[in-house]
């Protein structure tokens, strides 16, 4: 964040730009005496009025943070701007931390799906995206800044492959399976893994990362279990349940991440990402997954959403506007070649420039993470992976 325009130029304070997202870290940083400057996000600190009573805060900000109103007097008056929480939203504007299933699926068990904090939320967009309230608008955009600082905070250091395809692809189908194989996967060979946190390909990619510390027969019974409630329609209730059910069986799941949409919010969320960086703005989370994408990105069968972030995915490639390319890996030949022919233009855009080298086209799922290796090493494809002509056997995931 940048400084407020009164201390553009002054000297750096103890806890200049700390942010602090959580009650212990405040409670470390206030004990300390190190507020002045500090970034304080939607922490509730009505029973801290004695430590802002006793803090210098100059050149503190708190955003979103509950306090009493002689703590925000206090505060006030000792140089440090105060946001206060914004009565009546289903969501916080100024949250610190990205999203937890159990966050945004809160009150599913008693009440369904319609009485979740994301249902909310999505009823609250619906209502307010067209009716020209700038107020609205700036709620949305602070919201939607908060989300991308809290996943970069979360993502820093990390290997990250997304994976891309269709939020149609059903439970119980051998494409589901094949996307959760590769899910776990990219998890065990060390990727944070990174979907639209949707439900389909997105959904089995995460619930693979989730099967990635257990043994293998667990993702084999959790399938099994998710069948049963093949897709989000006709009942977002079950289909969330049943993920839910998976979860409170094998409660030790691993990470991964999924960054939904409220603009696509008649598609739910998966409950199997770990973190779900959840946007109001679509075109800030499409670019947003595929920038944070730094170790390449697995494109499996989809439609017209799918063919969109190929190609938003391979213009900074081209261009290298991100500085390096990284690897693009298409899955199903038959899908990429023949039913949307994506790959011969991906190809013939690669052709002599950095990224010729780093994209692939495999037959089946289990070939692309072989196929990511190779390309992140900088060896050639495996023979038959940059061939353009059509396989007679059919990919897994189609």
């Amino acid at each position: 964040m940048q400084p407020t325009p009164d201390r553009a130029s002054a000297p750096q304070l103890p806890g200049e730009d700390r942010e602090i997202e959580t009650l212990a870290e405040f409670d470390d940083v206030s004990g300390r005496g190190a507020l002045a400057g500090c970034r304080v996000q939607a922490v509730d600190l009505t029973e801290r009025t004695s430590a802002l009573l006793a803090a210098d805060v100059a050149g503190a900000v708190f955003l979103g943070c509950p306090m009493r109103e002689d703590a925000a007097a206090k505060v006030r008056a000792g140089g440090a701007l105060v946001f206060p929480p914004v009565p009546g939203l289903p969501f916080n504007p100024y949250r610190g931390l990205l999203y937890s299933p159990e966050d945004l699926f809160t009150g599913l068990a008693d009440g369904g799906y319609e009485a979740t904090p994301d249902a909310h939320a999505y009823d609250w967009f619906q209502r307010t995206k067209a009716d020209g309230d700038v107020f609205s608008s700036m709620l949305r955009a602070i919201h939607d800044d908060s989300i991308s600082d809290a996943l970069d905070e979360l993502l820093a250091g990390s290997r990250v492959v997304g994976v891309m395809g269709g939020h149609a692809m059903a439970r119980g189908t051998e494409s589901y399976a094949g996307a959760a194989r590769l899910g776990r996967a990219l998890a065990r060979a060390g990727f944070t893994v990174a979907t639209g946190g949707g439900p389909g390909a997105m959904e089995a990619a995460n619930l693979g990362a989730y099967a990635a510390p257990c043994d293998d027969a667990m993702l084999d019974e959790a399938l099994e279990l998710l069948a049963k409630a093949p897709s989000f329609t006709p009942s977002v209730t079950d289909w969330a349940r049943a993920a839910f059910a998976v979860r409170e069986r094998w409660p030790d799941g691993g990470s991964s991440v999924g960054i939904p949409t409220w603009f696509y919010g008649h598609e739910p969320p998966n409950a199997f990402a770990s973190h779900l960086a959840k946007y109001f703005a679509n075109a800030t989370r499409e670019d947003g997954l595929l920038a944070r994408s730094n170790a390449g990105v697995v494109f499996l069968p989809g439609a017209a959403g799918t063919v969109q972030e190929v190609f938003d995915n391979a213009t900074p490639n081209y261009y290298e506007s991100r500085g390096e390319p990284t690897p693009m890996v298409l899955v199903d030949r038959a899908h990429w070649t023949e039913h949307l022919p994506v790959w011969p233009l991906l190809r013939s855009l690669a052709r002599g420039r950095p990224m010729e080298s780093r994209i692939a086209l495999v037959d089946r799922v289990e070939e692309a993470p072989q196929a990511l290796a190779a390309l992140l090493s900088g060896a050639a494809p495996l023979s038959g992976h940059a061939s353009s002509s059509p396989a007679s056997s059919p990919a897994s995931t189609s």
